[in-house]
């Protein structure tokens, strides 16, 4: 995946426990002995009920099955790392290549994963998203009180004043089994009524090389809860932090920094499918999970998808970052139909600067860096490739250095060899609103692709550009384009079962300020207790915390029903009243598509009464991947016993009951039918009453019932069916057409994107 310069930490070693995109292919036993082959971990899934009566307990009957192996894995008790007996069930292990393959013909066992690497995907976002402290969800909810947020991530800096527990009691429920475990420079002692758990799963295999990784300016990763990468305080933070008066980075985004949901607890857990397993049996009511990295084929092959269909299963709402390689089509990363998939906007705040060109030429942009003096003299710029051969003292000594998409580490570099500042060109981004910011240590100014253009032409035009980069040291709120979805986010269709729409919505993740561990450096030698970082990484918190608020007030909600809740009240107009845009160079014009803003921009008060629901459970889930034509055993990953499949989704797919639709029309007919079930979940009689928005000269769309009459009582049912007919195939480029499906009433609009397919 490609990732925000601000946080492309690749968390590695740290997260263990997930197994890797490649299935072991069943093979006979091997007549060689591999002496010297390397072992590795896997994760070994196993259908539980089929264990033998002889073996009193699971692990003994796990520890059978890798005995059974070879001598040496008879004499060796530690083979065995991890249990799973919650989302999944099976053991992790020390195993090499071949003790993998034998294993995965082994009676009992489902499947066999290869441990593989997952990536890493405020002041204000919250005001933006519509919460205000004194009216609306915030007070209603109780600021989302007693509702448990668990974020599997690199950990947490627990001194943190996001994570104080000012005015919060301990934890009310009596099904809440945390575990405040120590380690490295964590005791369970930091804990409080805040921080209600924090729990660390180091893997045996990877001690000595997580501990001599070391990540960007030089932070070693600790062996406990406590954080270094910065990422998961951050993550936390923003989903659930305290109320921090006086937070900003450098002068810049001031204010009172809080969480979507500030009276939320917060239980950290530093692996992955080890910790979804941990955080569901403690009994977490939210995951938040801002990693990815894999773009497998089948959902069966994901330890994460298997681990979270579990959670959600077990009732746990399950918020995944959708990923950074936009506005690349099909570069999802998390798109299992059972979690809510999030992508990034920006926020109306910017931080901007100017270059003074030497025609007197103003090209605006944004920037974090303090300078007194208001502007830099007028000095030679230069184009460069920013590389190390480019970034020496002969070549740059005083002059401003242009690149592509400059990180901190190149801006320290320019700096060490005397350059006397940098513009950094991001050619993704279209204009100013959009981009990324950074606190570079010498003078910066980020352009969009259409001011870099401007610069380009001048800088080609001259013999002798040169330039003067101007500072307000300021932050501009309300005044820019927002929200609009940032280029770097992933982009739909479904790379897995195109018939259900990805991403599901969007929400603030460029440029949000949250907490930081005041140990772990920033760019150059500095350090803050607050961080800017640019990432879904920073989108999926902000649902996590508006899920949190609706669990809090309506905790007879499914997972489904949340996510239906936010995606069918999501917002598809910006600040100035225009469709929601897309930042991405030459994607502007029309406003993003669902494929890059699913349903749109979450809306938490909308959300809390959304009139109507889509629900769904694992019987639907199972039905989908019978359709999907997987084997009984590779269901049987998910659901362990599950003897075979007896029915499949009418239509496909996209016959799942989700609250979008994707009318694939690529087959010979051109038509397809697709059902939906709605549940009532307010108050009172109610007429809704369909209404449809389709592109008319290329598709008909009739839906029946047109009409849908509640008695008036809760979780009132009603069913209806969607015909999309194609009229024609649309011109050559155009195979992706979008409209909507909206059910109005006296009260309520539940609105859902629809998506036309024809290749």
């Amino acid at each position: 995946m490609a990732f925000s310069p601000l946080h492309g930490f690749i968390l590695g070693l740290l997260l263990v426990q997930l197994a890797g995109s490649m299935a072991i292919p069943p093979s006979g036993p091997s007549n060689q002995q591999h002496e010297q082959e390397p072992s590795k971990a896997y994760i070994v899934y196993t259908d539980h009920v089929a264990k033998p009566s002889h073996f009193a307990t699971h692990e003994l009957w796990y520890t059978s099955m890798v005995a059974s192996l070879s001598p040496a894995a008879a004499n060796d008790s530690n083979r065995i790392f991890y249990l799973y007996d919650t989302v999944a069930h099976g053991f992790a292990a020390e195993l090499t290549a071949d003790e993998a393959r034998r294993l995965s013909i082994t009676p009992g066992v489902a499947g066999v994963l290869e441990d593989g690497v997952m990536h890493l995907h405020t002041t204000r976002s919250p005001s933006f998203l519509g919460l205000d402290r004194d009216l609306g969800i915030l007070p209603d909810t109780n600021f989302g009180d007693d509702v448990i947020i668990g974020f599997v991530d690199t950990g947490i800096w627990p001194e943190s004043p996001s994570f104080t527990d000012a005015g919060l009691a301990p934890v009310r429920r009596s099904r809440w089994n945390g575990r405040r475990e120590d380690g490295e420079r964590f005791n369970a002692s930091m804990c409080n009524n805040k921080l209600v758990g924090a729990r660390f799963f180091p893997n045996p295999m990877g001690t000595r090389a997580t501990k001599a990784s070391t990540f960007p300016m030089g932070n070693v990763e600790f062996q406990s809860p406590r954080d270094k990468a910065g990422h998961g305080t951050h993550v936390a933070s923003t989903a659930a932090g305290s109320e921090v008066p006086g937070a900003e980075l450098f002068g810049f985004a001031t204010g009172t920094a809080r969480g979507v949901a500030p009276r939320a607890r917060v239980a950290m857990y530093k692996a992955v499918v080890a910790a979804v397993d941990a955080a569901v049996k403690d009994g977490v009511d939210i995951l938040s999970i801002s990693l990815g990295g894999y773009h497998d084929p089948d959902f069966y092959r994901h330890p994460p998808s298997v681990a979270l269909f579990g959670a959600v299963r077990a009732g746990v709402f399950v918020a995944c970052s959708a990923g950074n390689e936009g506005p690349m089509a099909s570069s999802l990363g998390n798109v299992a139909p059972w979690i809510t998939t999030v992508g990034a906007t920006n926020l109306d705040r910017v931080f901007p600067a100017t270059i003074v060109l030497g025609n007197g030429q103003a090209l605006v942009g944004q920037s974090l860096y303090t300078y007194t003096a208001n502007q830099t003299p007028m000095v030679r710029l230069l184009p460069s490739n920013c590389t190390g051969t480019d970034l020496v003292p002969d070549m740059i000594m005083g002059k401003i250095v242009v690149c592509t998409d400059v990180g901190p580490l190149t801006g320290m570099a320019v700096q060490s060899a005397g350059g006397s500042g940098v513009v950094s060109i991001a050619t993704e981004d279209w204009g100013m609103e959009g981009l990324m910011v950074q606190a570079f240590t010498l003078p910066a100014v980020s352009l969009g692709a259409r001011e870099a253009a401007k610069l380009d032409a001048y800088i080609r035009s001259d013999p002798f550009p040169v330039a003067s980069l101007r500072f307000t040291c300021g932050t501009a709120v309300g005044e820019s384009r927002a929200p609009m979805v940032a280029s770097y986010s992933s982009r739909g269709p479904n790379h897995i079962v195109r018939e259900v729409m990805k991403p599901d919505m969007v929400a603030p993740g460029t440029n949000i300020l949250a907490s930081w561990p005041d140990e772990t450096l920033l760019s150059g030698p500095r350090r803050a207790s607050f961080n800017i970082l640019s990432s879904t990484s920073m989108s999926c918190p902000h649902v996590a915390g508006v899920a949190a608020l609706l669990r809090n007030g309506h905790r007879d909600w499914t997972p489904e029903m949340i996510r239906s809740a936010l995606l069918t009240t999501a917002a598809t107009l910006d600040n100035q009243g225009r469709p929601i845009a897309d930042s991405a160079a030459g994607a502007r014009s029309g406003g993003a598509t669902p494929m890059a803003a699913g349903a749109g921009f979450v809306r938490p008060q909308q959300a809390m009464d959304p009139g109507l629901v889509y629900d769904a459970g694992e019987k639907d889930y199972v039905e989908l991947l019978c359709t999907m034509n997987y084997a009984a055993a590779q269901i049987g990953v998910f659901v362990p016993g599950f003897a075979g499949c007896t029915a499949t989704l009418p239509g496909g797919g996209g016959g799942l009951n989700y609250p979008s639709f994707v009318a694939d029309l690529s087959d010979g007919a051109g038509v397809r039918v697709l059902a939906r079930t709605v549940t009532k979940v307010s108050e009172g009689p109610e007429t809704f009453t369909a209404k449809v928005v389709a592109p008319d000269h290329l598709v008909e769309v009739t839906v029946t019932p047109a009409t849908l009459e509640f008695a008036g009582h809760r979780n009132e049912m009603k069913s209806y069916s969607v015909v999309f007919r194609s009229k024609k195939r649309p011109a050559a480029g155009m195979a992706q057409q979008f409209g909507e499906i909206v059910w109005e009433s006296d009260v309520h609009r539940v609105r859902s994107p629809v998506a036309f397919i024809w290749d």
